[in-house]
């Protein structure tokens, strides 16, 4: 399919937009879970489900769109998962209970899945290899810079309204969205393509969970996704309710985290091929452990600050920008032929992982910081030791 530079331009900006409505929509309600759970009188755990359970949602529904989009086509799939979007928004802008806001939040993110795996498999239809490649960089743009402002939109929004105001929000820029995707986003699976079945995927998936060195790589990005995720759990009821700052305050203060791990990106694409791959991920495995460390030092002697948490925070996400890239190429260079099935496991694991990390500080949640430091360091430590030694014990078996 031929496109004009000017049709390349505007499919490339709502794909783009597409890809960024799924990490958008989970984590703006970081600074309203405690607004929440005091509107509804509920526990943390019970709200840390509109979290918890929507990031399960969201790894499932990943291993769904690419078969289902091979079947049908791109393009009825990803306007399907559209409307599945702004309905999953009303429903929880309009809930009269946390059930049904927890309802709304699992409908809303089996369809923000949808833009982020087939805007890759649209760019991947269209473009050859280098151009491709050029081209996802934007999705990954969008992927990292949607999480970034997202919790300060939220907050402004729950502190220039209330907490529906984010679900009406995202139910309106899912709207447009879908308006804009209509008339520019093309069918563009080649019609006699190959048709990956669920039973061919699953087949590959138990091929890799044998080998010893993608366990590795796909337990440094597992649990460097828990890592983070454990923060945004927590972080928000320990800066609003322990340390009673704003919401708004918390999203200017996440800016930096979601920074700290766009300059370790930066920094793996400027150092990476000098270091190696493996090594970089090492080195950002082992910063991170001591970082964890550093946070959990900090609160454990009473230093309760935005600062004593989001600094080392900052720098654990900057760590991960340092490892998580690494570690992901690694797990699809581990066999060619199951490049595409590698991908798409990581992210099932990354996603479900992280999930429990998030649940989990909910559940364990008190009026101090340790738990979540806790966690942090725990889930950095297991990503450690899955960098170091699972691959390790991979290369000698070659």
């Amino acid at each position: 399919m031929n496109l004009r530079p000017s049709n390349t331009f505007s499919l490339i900006v709502v794909l783009a937009i597409i890809t960024a409505l799924g990490p958008m929509a989970m984590q703006i309600i970081l600074p309203v879970l405690p607004v929440m759970q005091v509107a509804f009188d509920v526990p943390a755990a019970t709200v840390q489900y509109a979290l918890s359970l929507a990031l399960f949602t969201i790894a499932f529904s990943t291993l769904i769109y690419g078969p289902a989009s091979d079947r049908y086509g791109r393009r009825p799939v990803l306007v399907v998962g559209l409307v599945i979007f702004v309905l999953g928004s009303g429903i929880a802008a309009v809930a009269p209970s946390i059930e049904i806001v927890i309802l709304g939040r699992i409908i809303q993110a089996v369809g923000g899945a949808a833009g982020m795996v087939l805007s890759r498999a649209i760019i991947r239809d269209l473009f050859d290899r280098d151009a491709a490649a050029r081209l996802m960089a934007y999705m990954i743009t969008a992927l990292v810079v949607a999480p970034m402002i997202s919790p300060l939109i939220g907050g402004l929004l729950n502190d220039a309204f209330d907490w529906r105001a984010i679900f009406i929000f995202a139910g309106v820029l899912g709207a447009l969205v879908l308006i804009l995707a209509l008339p520019k986003v093309p069918e563009t699976l080649e019609k006699g393509s190959e048709i990956q079945s669920f039973r061919g995927m699953l087949g590959g998936f138990a091929v890799l969970l044998r080998v010893p060195r993608f366990l590795g790589y796909a337990g440094q990005v597992g649990f460097g996704m828990g890592m983070f995720m454990a923060f945004l759990g927590a972080a928000p009821f320990v800066m609003i309710n322990v340390l009673e700052r704003p919401p708004t305050e918390f999203g200017l203060f996440f800016m930096m985290v979601s920074a700290g791990f766009m300059m370790g990106s930066f920094l793996t694409g400027r150092f990476g091929q000098r270091l190696g791959m493996d090594r970089m991920m090492r080195i950002g495995s082992g910063l991170a452990v001591i970082l964890g460390a550093v946070m959990l030092g900090l609160v454990l002697a009473g230093i309760w600050t935005p600062w004593s948490i989001f600094l080392p925070g900052a720098g654990m996400a900057l760590a991960n920008g340092l490892a998580m890239p690494n570690a992901q190429a690694g797990a699809v260079s581990i066999s060619p032929r199951f490049a595409g099935t590698a991908s798409g496991l990581i992210a099932f694991l990354q996603m479900l992982v992280g999930a429990g990390f998030a649940q989990l500080a909910g559940i364990v949640q008190d009026d101090t910081p340790i738990p979540m430091a806790v966690l942090m360091l725990s889930a950095s430590v297991l990503a450690f030791l899955c960098s170091v030694f699972l691959t390790r014990v991979g290369a000698q078996d070659d």
